[in-house]
């Protein structure tokens, strides 16, 4: 009987293994022949560690080779653990109001993390105690996520936390300077138990400094910004915060502003030589990095009106490097937001628009109220059960996920 029992467990495990690999080289390596076509109607901006069993990986700690596919078995015991619900509700992360809003949102949903914005209450951070009563209620560690960009994008400036523009940054100091800077706005942070920091800018752009991008960028070179980026991303993760560049495939010569409507880029091919030169260097060695994907229209990428954080192409193309000539990047995908936006919610309810963005590839959706995390979960689970969804691409997902946390080091 116990030797039956344990040869049935095993069967379990490597099962789960083999969903776990398949289900990651698929999301690395294939991208759909064509993006899904919008669905009709629309509703209503926007990303790590916190205690974990196993101690993180260093940031520096995997080649682009090692980091492509994740380790055979990698997360098996983790994800056999985990109900359909709790998986995919790592691949939630919403803004709240505050501590009760927080609370009361995981109490009832298993969400992979919360959002801080310029309407939070901030006696989320400012108040010890608070924070931890949340992460208290969540069974794995809660992403604790902020847009601290600095100049124009700065949600932290009344707690002391700001810095000039990347503009401005680039202007006056040197990478050195900016990694020191960011070392110091990284621990300010975690101090205050922010795990995640949606920066830093890294659009190549060459706007006046008010419009939608505008100083946010480093600069209108892709070299200086490669190397401003850089020093900021590695200042964020040496004080313990993931960082996460944006807006994959480049927000910086877009026709407008994507809060408000749709957007257009230049055609791939010229993005190739600009707005996509950082990347390429940016993702060889990322560490804990993670991307956001910008709700862009891509002549020559994205198919129709499909913007790239819903195109399983532009997501494929971040994920295997091709054909832009970058890296391949297995870490963490996250949407730009999906629920104040024109781009997408004038187009797409957010319930189609977060199953898109998994479909297509993504990680974890980001959206700015809680209200709708259970009507978004009771979707993701009918487009599981349905095999719109695949789990093997959950699976994936949450194992990427649970490795930025720092719960996983394989």
């Amino acid at each position: 009987m116990g030797s039956t029992r344990r040869r049935r467990t095993r069967t379990v495990r490597d099962l789960l293994c083999l969903v776990t690999a398949l289900g990651t080289v698929t999301a690395i390596f294939t991208a759909c022949d064509s993006d899904p076509s919008p669905a009709a109607g629309g509703t209503s901006s926007a990303t790590t560690t916190a205690s974990s069993r196993s101690a993180p990986s260093s940031a520096a700690s995997s080649s682009p080779a090692s980091a492509s596919v994740v380790p055979v078995g990698c997360g098996a015991d983790e994800l056999e653990s985990m109900t359909l619900r709790q998986k995919l509700g790592q691949s939630i992360v919403v803004g709240v109001t505050g501590t009760a809003d927080a609370l009361s949102l995981v109490s009832a949903e298993p969400v992979g993390g919360i959002f801080i914005g310029s309407w939070t209450d901030k006696s989320i951070l400012t108040d010890p105690a608070a924070l931890k009563k949340v992460q208290a209620k969540s069974t794995v560690p809660l992403m604790v996520t902020v847009d601290q960009e600095g100049g124009r994008v700065s949600r932290l400036s009344s707690l002391g936390i700001d810095s000039p523009s990347a503009r401005e940054l680039a202007r006056t100091q040197t990478p050195e300077q900016v990694r020191a800077l960011a070392t110091r706005l990284g621990e300010q942070m975690k101090a205050k138990g922010i795990t995640v920091d949606f920066a830093p800018d890294v659009d190549v752009s060459d706007e006046a400094d008010d419009e939608v991008i505008g100083d946010r960028s480093f600069s209108d070179d892709p070299e200086t910004v490669t190397r401003y980026g850089q020093a900021f991303a590695e200042g964020l993760q040496a004080a313990g915060i993931m960082p996460v560049y944006k807006h994959f495939p480049g927000h910086g010569h877009g026709s407008g502003d994507s809060h408000l409507g749709v957007v257009r880029t230049p055609p791939l091919s010229q993005l190739i030589g600009s707005d996509l030169v950082p990347y390429k260097t940016l993702l060889r060695d990322p560490g804990n990095a993670g991307v956001m994907v910008g709700h862009l229209i891509v002549p020559g990428l994205t198919v129709g009106d499909t913007p790239a954080s819903l195109s399983a192409k532009a997501i494929g193309m971040l994920r295997s490097g091709q054909p832009y000539g970058g890296p391949a990047f297995d870490g963490v995908v996250f949407s730009d937001d999906l629920s104040g936006m024109g781009a997408i919610t004038q187009r797409y309810p957010l319930p189609e628009a977060v199953q898109r963005f998994l479909v297509a590839g993504g990680d974890i959706a980001l959206w700015i109220s809680t209200d709708a995390v259970p009507a978004v979960l009771d979707r993701l689970e009918a487009a599981v059960r349905s095999g719109k969804l695949s789990e093997q691409k959950v699976n994936a997902s949450v194992v990427r996920i649970l490795r930025a946390k720092g719960q996983l080091t394989c």
